[in-house]
């Protein structure tokens, strides 16, 4: 990896450009790991009384799903979906690696300009803006942008005439958990008239993009797209328009599930061979959050309260069962909201635990008074006192930008490490 980065980071700003002042970054000495960090924090807080809840960004994990991702998609350049998780020092880091930014609102735009990006490398990736964030963008210099309908080209006609547009097209998402079509993109039978619909309001249409959907089970999903997007290309060249961009959406999972970033990669790749070899000149674009942020968050959350529960089995000569309910300092209100709608999490302990210790069936639960607060139901787990740590992993994604302070529980804190090592190799290569 080290060797990697140097190369990659030949040319980018050095990290005290990126994390003045390191930015709260802690940098682990060449004996501690992330896993260690942890330990040292949970024993500062229980001195401290405290329970309050907290998550670690591992910066390498993050710098390693960029250069696994420059491995496997080499002409697809990430633009980073800053929905998912805009967290400063994820949004700084991935500036400094070269990526772009898929932005979906005056405010996200407002904060990676605040950080350096350049304009020209952020995409307005949303179909259906307000007014005023259109003439925000216009105002900083942030030409593209996305459409789906007329009446938005007659707005940025209006607010930003010298946008550079790409019209986003509907496709097969029936193979993902969240399905955006049914939101956003034009019919493939509409855009004919689009293009014509922007021709005659003097706009510059520059490009296509899509989303197969958010959790993407089927790599081919990309391959049918794709070749959806060279129909509209091929369309829009009869009409006198030179496209020169393809941007191919999310849909990229963090944690190599349900399928991989190398199962993805072999359907994108051979697709755009086949429909945008590299000599058309195309620029290929994405925009993966998912896929960066999930696995670079670990939760910790303290066990605050416990209730035991002797369950009735209504069988003559049996003993009652246990049913052990534990309640967090953090829930769906909180880092886990992404549990409202999808997923699952396996809470594990902190402090070890004997392979031959007894599990109990458990509910756990987040620390509001609302009963959908629950975090995992009929969970096989020993048994947990008031005052345990319970840890959560790949957490990254949506948890923090949608957390709330409901009934008054704070949102957790969040602590940035990176290696010695790839602190280093972050400087010394970029001096």
């Amino acid at each position: 990896m080290q060797h990697q980065l140097a190369q990659l980071m030949s040319k980018r700003p050095t990290m005290n450009d990126v994390w003045p002042d390191k930015w709260g970054v802690y940098i682990l000495d060449n004996e501690s790991t992330a896993t260690r960090f942890i330990d040292k924090k949970i024993k500062e807080l229980d001195s401290m009384d405290s329970e309050e809840p907290f998550q670690v960004l591992n910066l390498d994990t993050l710098i390693q799903m960029h250069l696994k991702w420059l491995s496997y998609l080499p002409r697809v350049k990430p633009f980073y979906a800053v929905k998912c998780n805009s967290t400063e020092t994820v949004l700084r880091t991935l500036n400094a690696l070269g990526t772009g930014f898929d932005c979906a609102s005056k405010g996200e735009i407002s904060q990676v300009l605040s950080l350096g990006v350049k304009p020209e490398n952020i995409i307005y990736a949303h179909t259906t803006k307000p007014q005023s964030h259109i003439k925000y963008a216009c105002a900083q210099g942030v030409n593209l942008m996305t459409f789906d309908n007329e009446e938005e080209l007659r707005k940025v006609s209006r607010c930003h005439p010298k946008a550079k547009l790409v019209v986003r097209i509907a496709v097969d998402d029936s193979s993902s958990f969240y399905r955006l079509s049914s939101k956003f993109g034009a019919g493939l039978s509409t855009t004919s008239r689009l293009l014509e619909c922007a021709a005659q309001l003097g706009l510059e249409v520059v490009g296509v993009s899509f989303h197969i959907g958010s959790k993407c089970s089927q790599s081919l999903a990309f391959r049918q797209a794709i070749a959806d997007a060279r129909s509209v290309f091929d369309t829009a060249k009869l009409l006198g328009f030179q496209f020169s961009l393809l941007d191919i959406g999310g849909g990229f999972s963090g944690k190599d599930f349900p399928v991989t970033l190398q199962e993805f990669s072999e359907v994108i790749n051979g697709a755009l061979d086949e429909y945008f070899p590299f000599e058309s000149g195309v620029q290929i674009i994405a925009e993966p959050g998912r896929y960066y942020a999930e696995s670079t968050f670990t939760l910790a959350a303290n066990v605050i309260a416990k209730r035991v529960i002797m369950e009735d089995m209504r069988k003559e000569g049996e003993v009652p069962e246990r049913l052990l309910m534990y309640y967090l300092s953090d829930g769906v209100y909180g880092s886990l909201n992404f549990l409202l709608t999808d997923g699952q999490v396996s809470p594990y302990l902190h402090r070890a635990v004997e392979s031959s210790e007894k599990r109990y069936r458990s509910v756990i639960w987040g620390p509001t008074c609302d009963c959908i607060d629950k975090i995992v139901d009929n969970y096989l787990v020993p048994e947990l006192h008031v005052g345990d740590w319970l840890l959560i992993d790949n957490v990254g994604a949506y948890g923090i930008s949608i957390s709330t302070e409901f009934n008054g529980f704070k949102r957790s804190s969040i602590y940035s490490v990176v290696t010695n090592e790839t602190w280093h190799t972050l400087n010394l290569s970029s001096q």
